[in-house]
């Protein structure tokens, strides 16, 4: 079994900057990509930046320039820097990881933490 574990969600005014984190534990051989998604109340849930095992990133075109995603393989974690956050990124932010365990590949996700930009 495999799980996800986020942090550094929270308030944080407009123009500020956030951490969040995500670490992965369980049966892992090897995790292919992770990433972060967002879901806004009565928006659909969308992609906002993904890393390869190889550290190859894409982001939505909305965070590019603002957003950084990164990756620590040896502890199974990535990390989203957020800088310059509008009210718009308020969202709920949920880890997302490929991961490959002895049974065969799973698709993971997180629980979800909540990102707050007042205005």
């Amino acid at each position: 079994q495999v799980q996800l574990v986020e942090s550094g969600g929270g308030l944080v005014q407009a123009g500020g900057s956030l951490r969040l984190s995500c670490a992965a534990s369980g049966s892992i051989l090897s995790i292919l990509v992770m990433a972060w998604y967002r879901q806004a109340p009565g928006k659909e849930r969308e992609l906002v930046a993904r890393i390869t095992s190889r550290g190859s990133t894409n982001y939505a075109d909305s965070v590019k320039g603002r957003f950084a995603i990164s990756r620590d393989n040896a502890k199974n974690t990535v990390y989203l820097q957020m800088n310059s956050l509008k009210p718009e990124d308020t969202a709920v932010y949920y880890c997302n990881a490929e991961v490959v365990t002895a049974p065969g590949d799973l698709v993971v996700w997180g629980q979800g933490t909540l990102v707050t930009v007042s205005s």
